[in-house]
């Protein structure tokens, strides 16, 4: 049954931009889970495929990852999310919203009430209703969980990211119910008009116009999927998503044995790690590396 949410194309650069603005980070954990190591990076043997979705798995086969979203405060857009991280509901029973597909992997879900996002913002001084935008580098279930509780946002993803979440199921990572509903969800299209290179990205939108958050293609791991380059006030910050799971992904060429467009991924890892080089001090967040979470700041200004 298709997903009966509609969206609308985004007009960029949306209000709220100043110049020379720069935005505060914070990172929001809003759980983690175990997988297997082979999950998140390829392994050579016959039995690679069965271990990354958790059979045979030893011991010391195993690894903790975190289960992140982001805040940006700009100073005049108001504060923004970069995906929605864990539902609520998952600290009492994970797979009633990730599903038995999604969770089937992984093990040892762990997840406290006070770790959604809505609590964590509060804790800020942040009230979520009044969060206006969330912008969703890509569908899959563990970036999409908490979606419903900011019902009053504007959400805002790839024409193609939409496409294949509503063409693709929860083998490919999305579950539908996590965005079936009547929001105001907004897209943008990397091969449209108004696309601009930036820094060693090919593709990019300037989300406010004035360089505080840009918006990259990075597709690979997703038909759709863009990483999120912040200003902060003295470097800048990649959110990269899961265009890099790990920073071994980055540094290491350790890349996961599954993927939507092996080819797209690998030239998106290239424009990472040339940004990576290329930009001073640059902070770059991979998608699902507790080693690198855990050197983190509580908030970036």
């Amino acid at each position: 049954m298709g997903v009966t949410a509609e969206v609308t194309p985004a007009e960029l650069p949306l209000p709220g931009g100043q110049d020379g603005a720069t935005v505060r980070l914070h990172p929001l954990l809003t759980g983690t889970a175990v997988g297997a190591d082979a999950f998140f990076h390829r392994h050579p043997g016959r039995l690679a495929g069965l271990r990354a979705m958790g059979f045979r798995v030893p011991d010391d086969g195993w690894v903790q990852f975190p289960l992140p979203a982001f805040c940006v405060e700009h100073p005049h857009a108001g504060p923004i999310l970069i995906d929605t991280g864990m539902h609520a509901s998952v600290a009492v029973n994970p797979r009633d919203s990730m599903g038995p597909v999604q969770t089937f992997p992984f093990k040892d879900f762990a997840m406290d009430s006070s770790q959604a996002i809505p609590a964590q913002l509060r804790a800020r001084g942040i009230d979520p209703g009044h969060v206006p935008l969330v912008v969703m580098t890509h569908l899959h279930a563990d970036h999409t969980s908490g979606m419903s509780q900011f019902p009053h946002a504007t959400f805002l993803f790839t024409a193609e990211e939409w496409r294949a979440a509503n063409r693709q199921g929860e083998l490919h990572g999305y579950r539908k119910r996590h965005f079936d509903h009547a929001f105001d969800y907004r897209t943008i299209n990397f091969d449209g008009a108004g696309t601009q290179s930036f820094a060693t990205f090919g593709r990019s939108f300037d989300l406010f116009g004035d360089g505080s958050v840009r918006l990259v293609s990075t597709p690979g791991h997703t038909r759709g999927h863009m990483s999120v380059v912040l200003r902060l006030s003295d470097r800048e910050a990649l959110v990269a998503g899961d265009a890099i799971y790990t920073m071994d992904t980055l540094l290491d060429t350790r890349i996961p044995p599954r993927m939507e467009d092996e080819h797209k991924f690998m030239r998106s890892l290239r424009e990472i790690r040339l940004y990576a080089d290329q930009t001073e001090r640059a902070l770059i967040i991979p998608g699902h590396d507790m080693d690198a979470w855990n050197l983190l700041l509580k908030v970036y200004e």
